[in-house]
């Protein structure tokens, strides 16, 4: 509701006695918003789109991805319970000098851990004790389900 201070109305040439006119916009501000919301509605807007060019290569052009080197370590469930790219040994210490020279010969090579699940678990915490004592800190388990 908009009503004006008494103050001016003296120079408004309107006496303090008269009762001020008011003026009631909720019916009318109502109103334009529902015509607002009716013309957004149904107004047709035309979808704006760019063209967009994917670039085509020939078969030719794609290129082959060499095989990252891995050195693969099992875990089985019978003694002798490590093997190295699938070569057996006899003992933890054995297998610990065989994977150390692996290790430097190639440095980059990802390890990957492959455990028979009826293989018991401390050959599993050497390994890993093993793998930490040479500050590996990324493997891959490979798990069956």
């Amino acid at each position: 509701m908009i009503s004006a201070d008494r103050a001016s109305l003296p120079q408004a040439g309107i006496s303090a006695l008269e009762p001020l006119p008011n003026i009631d916009l909720t019916a009318l501000i109502d109103i334009i918003f529902i015509v607002l919301v009716f013309l957004l509605l149904t107004a047709n807007s035309r979808l704006m789109s760019l063209p967009v060019e994917v670039p085509q290569s020939p078969s030719s052009a794609i290129t082959a991805v060499e095989p990252k080197e891995s050195i693969s370590i099992n875990i089985l469930a019978h003694s002798p319970h490590w093997a190295l790219n699938g070569e057996t040994y006899s003992d933890l210490r054995a297998f610990s000098s065989a994977f150390e020279e692996r290790l430097k010969r190639h440095p980059q090579a990802s390890i990957v851990i492959a455990a028979d699940k009826a293989a018991p678990v401390e050959p599993l915490m050497q390994l890993l004790a093993l793998l930490q004592g040479n500050a590996i800190s990324q493997t891959q388990i490979l798990m069956e389900h």
